[in-house]
């Protein structure tokens, strides 16, 4: 399949790189419950959910250190893991308990189904593990759409370091040049400046307790229903 006519800013476009959580999927209420589960297991006190919403980003290790902050405990590097280790099975059990609640963000499939239609390549880049990414994508049948999942151990690092994005590009054989990075956090933004990949930012996602429409990303926009226009009209001068 060729693409017909995507660009970014004169630049002729072959690949979309999508954060996940915050950007194509609204899944703070379960990273809650599944954090909650695992701190009562400690006897931990639960945090509510909009002080959950702060601490997402960089990882489930960070979720931990950052919860465990909060809640003024110092725990050893062995109640850490463990309750990491608890915190993993219990936001994988959410699903055969019947109790996921994440959902696609409006205009989300939409998009992706527009821009695979138009023959750009789309990849998912996210610092949450690679197997509830991949089985998020594949529940809500976007994964007709994606044909490549970067989960948060995928690789050695991830974002904001740029390997990650780097790494989608080699495996979807496209220059950084010819790609495009969609999220809604600095952590986004960081590692697609360092990848010199231009980057379009989301207002309504988690991005560590900030204002997301402060993220000094090349555009804004309010839904991802805008972004098949905004890569798929006709290029200035065209």
């Amino acid at each position: 399949m060729t693409v017909s006519g995507a660009h970014w800013r004169n630049r002729p476009l072959r690949a979309v790189l999508f954060d996940l959580d915050g950007t194509l999927f609204d899944t703070l209420a379960d990273i809650a419950l599944a954090l909650n589960r695992a701190l009562a297991a400690e006897q931990w006190p639960p945090i509510p959910t909009d002080a959950v919403r702060a601490m997402i980003g960089r990882g489930s290790s960070n979720l931990v250190r950052r919860a465990a902050q909060f809640l003024g405990r110092a725990p050893e590097d062995a109640q850490q893991a463990r309750i990491l280790d608890n915190f993993f099975a219990q936001y994988g059990a959410l699903d055969q308990r019947g109790e996921r609640a994440a959902r696609p963000f409006p205009g989300a499939a939409a998009a992706l189904e527009r821009l695979h239609a138009a023959g750009l390549r789309i990849a998912i880049v996210t610092n949450k593990q690679f197997r509830f990414a991949d089985a998020l994508i594949r529940d809500f049948r976007f994964a007709r759409w994606v044909d490549l999942v970067v989960g948060g151990d995928t690789c050695a690092r991830r974002k904001p370091d740029p390997e990650p994005l780097r790494y989608a590009c080699r495996r979807l054989e496209v220059a950084p040049a010819a790609a495009l990075m969609v999220g809604d956090s600095a952590n986004d933004v960081t590692a697609a400046r360092a990848a010199s990949i231009p980057v379009v930012c989301v207002p309504y996602g988690y991005d560590e307790g900030r204002d997301p429409r402060q993220l000094e990303g090349d555009a804004l926009i309010d839904s991802l229903a805008e972004l098949p226009a905004l890569l798929l009209g006709a290029a200035p001068g065209g």
